[in-house]
């Protein structure tokens, strides 16, 4: 009896001990972020994950084993946060594959890049698996693309022939050229000239190219619309600095962003692109590549300054610096946005060396000085709306402003950290007061630096 039991027990002791084994490792939290640019799943552990990737065909799947973790409630809601409308994955399936490995299988809407990663424990993060599903074709050039091929579908504008030009009844009419080549890129910032010929007053060139705004990306009076790329910080895996009341900075810099952007396109001569558009994170360097593809005239990125001290206050603006930071808080606020890729996440596996290069190493010299035009003017108006935290455009080396040709800034709307600036950051009429004050410097720096004036220096 005794000798029976006590092989039970041990039989128990053992099994516990394969089940821990199997199960080393906990996943605490499973989370997903769907935008049109890519989807990420994001799986965070107490320890670092044992994991292969099997991608297959016919239906197009990704197939994740994940080891030594065991099955718990937190990896079977996962497939619950896929949304329907996610643009790549149909549904997500997991179960358990053989003991000690969870198997997650993802179906997706059709062939996809895809970009498996670890992350160690950063902020307030511990280990992280993340699994990047991305179009196949860029989302940018895609876009672009679109453009292109419906201006080149464009059908040619066509004039009779006046009465007495000599040309027999029924003859076919004469084709007039139209106000831009529908061969030639169609890019929002292009600028074309009317052909030179008698008859181009008599026919209105036709309306073929539009931004995403809806509106004519030509403007008449000097041939291009003026683009303002407008970066929310943060995002995502990313949610920035927190408020004294709990509000995340990634959700009050995408508002701020997006009514920043419906003002510009409100401007007869403007347009505003978004580099997110959603609660999604967004590399830095991909921030400034986006702006490069839209061919922005100026780059805006929009933040909300935490800091220890809840007493700080105050809107600051800041260029970027190719030596040294102008001051310690300068310094200190550069290094915590340029953790952003670490925090929110980044492959260092897919960077291209040669971009990296261009981003980091070009001289900016001449780009710099006009960021601080820019800032200059937009302080001065922020001054008006909010008390300001520094009297002058600072100066840092944050990676968001390395654009070698596009004057660049980023605005500290407010400290979130600060009681009385969060609940003001958080009011939509403030927020349209702190958007006003911006595009009033951004106009008021256009006033003196016209951006038609940069174009065609560039293209001479």
């Amino acid at each position: 009896m005794f000798r029976s039991l006590l092989t039970k027990q041990l039989f128990i002791c053992l099994l516990l001990i394969t089940i821990n084994g199997y199960a080393a490792n906990t996943i605490t939290a499973a989370r997903v972020w769907p935008a049109d640019e890519y989807t990420r799943i994001a799986l965070e552990s107490t320890a670092p994950i044992k994991y292969q990737l099997i991608i297959l065909k016919n239906p197009d799947r990704l197939v994740l084993d994940i080891e030594d973790v065991e099955l718990t409630s937190v990896l079977k809601t996962l497939s619950d946060k896929i949304l329907s409308s996610d643009p790549y994955i149909k549904q997500v399936r997991v179960a358990n594959y053989k003991p000690g490995v969870v198997r997650v299988a993802v179906d997706l809407k059709g062939e996809v890049k895809s970009n498996l990663f670890a992350l160690a424990p950063a902020g307030d993060y511990k280990n992280r698996l993340v699994l990047d599903i991305y179009p196949l074709q860029d989302e940018l050039m895609a876009m672009l693309d679109k453009r292109n091929n419906e201006a080149s579908q464009q059908k040619p504008v066509v004039e009779p022939l006046p009465p007495n030009s000599g040309a027999a009844d029924g003859a076919i009419a004469e084709q007039l050229p139209s106000s831009a080549d529908s061969t030639a890129p169609n890019t929002a910032t292009a600028s074309t000239a009317m052909p030179k010929s008698a008859d181009t007053t008599a026919v209105a060139p036709p309306d073929t190219n539009k931004s995403e705004t809806g509106k004519p990306a030509i403007n008449k009076e000097d041939g291009r619309l003026i683009t303002i790329a407008i970066d929310a910080g943060h995002g995502g895996e990313d949610p920035g600095a927190r408020g004294a009341n709990g509000s995340h900075e990634k959700n009050i810099t995408l508002a701020i962003a997006r009514k920043l952007k419906e003002k510009i396109d409100a401007e007869p001569n403007m347009r505003g692109v978004l580099t997110r558009d959603g609660d999604y994170f967004i590399p830095l360097h991909t921030r400034v590549v986006k702006a490069r593809k839209f061919k922005a005239d100026l780059f805006v990125s929009i933040h909300a300054d935490a800091f220890t001290n809840p007493a700080a206050r105050g809107s600051s603006v800041f260029a970027l610096s190719e030596k040294g930071a102008t001051s310690a808080s300068a310094r200190y606020l550069a290094k915590k946005e340029n953790e952003s890729d670490l925090i929110g996440g980044v492959s260092l596996d897919d960077k291209d060396p040669v971009l990296a290069k261009t981003l980091l190493d070009l001289s900016q010299t001449a780009t710099i000085n006009d960021s601080l035009k820019l800032g200059k003017a937009v302080l001065r108006h922020i001054g008006e709306v909010n008390k300001l935290h520094k009297p002058r455009v600072e100066q840092a080396g944050f990676a968001v402003l390395k654009s070698p040709d596009i004057p660049s800034i980023l605005v500290e709307t407010a400290f979130i950290s600060n009681p009385e600036e969060e609940r003001k950051l958080n009011n939509s009429d403030h927020q349209d007061k702190l958007v006003d004050s911006i595009l009033s410097g951004i106009k008021k720096y256009f006033a003196s630096n016209p951006a038609l004036a940069k174009i065609k220096i560039a293209q001479e």
